[in-house]
């Protein structure tokens, strides 16, 4: 205790007379003063130290759906209420040509049976799109897109039902319409490979202009047509016919 307070009357006593230190009173209890009590509310209030001011957002949250801290103006005007009997609700005219009636059969249903859905034909194969014309390919590349969005359309609402038929029906048509789509890469690319050929013959042949304007000819023969009629002989078979005459 001397160590703590060498300089007190208190500690001089406790070293030399007094009881134990450990026994000894302490000198904190009659440095301490009161504190003031009062049943006032400002003064009864708990005091809290706060380094940093609260977020205007603490405490609104959105999953526990608590609301927004101060009002809106939205909050004067009353939520508009849903009508619930279908006599009752306006008509809203729909043009029976929308696009979005695309993603539907013809009867309007957002899923049909397994029977419906199988009832298909085999795809198309690149033998038979040889022989079709670009305007063609173009209409039935675009009648497979809008058949595979339908199938994914129709798989959507399924999974949302959980039906839990239907799917390998869908996964089967919409599997012949992506061969169909190959189908028609493979006759494009066919195609391509074959005007790449004849563009570089026409760009060695000095017959054919390839930068012609349009309207103009651009294929111009070196040789004038009686040349070309004339018959064409060997060396040794015109020797022949001329000391036969």
């Amino acid at each position: 205790m001397s160590r703590i307070l060498p300089n007190t009357r208190l500690g001089y006593l406790a070293s030399r007379n007094g009881p134990p230190v450990f026994l000894a009173p302490s000198p904190f209890l009659y440095c301490q003063t009161p504190a003031s009590f009062s049943t006032s509310s400002p003064v009864a209030q708990r005091r809290t130290r706060r380094k940093h001011a609260p977020h205007p957002n603490r405490g609104v949250s959105a999953l526990r759906r608590t609301g927004l801290r101060n009002p809106v103006e939205m909050d004067k005007y009353p939520l508009p209420v849903p009508v619930l009997d279908p006599e009752k609700r306006s008509k809203v005219a729909v043009d029976k040509k929308h696009g979005l009636w695309g993603f539907f059969r013809s009867d309007k249903k957002a899923l049909n049976t397994p029977e419906e859905t199988a009832a298909f034909g085999r795809p198309w194969v690149v033998e038979e799109l040889r022989h079709k014309s670009w305007e063609d390919l173009h209409s039935l590349w675009w009648i497979c897109c809008k058949e595979r969005n339908l199938l994914a359309t129709q798989a959507y609402e399924r999974d949302r039902l959980k039906a839990g038929f239907g799917e390998a029906e869908i996964l089967e048509r919409n599997r012949a319409a992506r061969q169909t789509q190959k189908a028609i890469k493979h006759a494009l690319t066919e195609r391509y490979y074959a005007f790449e050929d004849a563009r570089r013959v026409a760009v060695a042949d000095p017959e054919v202009d390839l930068e012609a304007e349009p309207g103009t000819q651009a294929y111009t023969p070196i040789y004038s047509d009686e040349a070309a009629l004339e018959p064409q002989y060997p060396v040794n078979q015109r020797a022949s016919n001329s000391s036969a005459a």
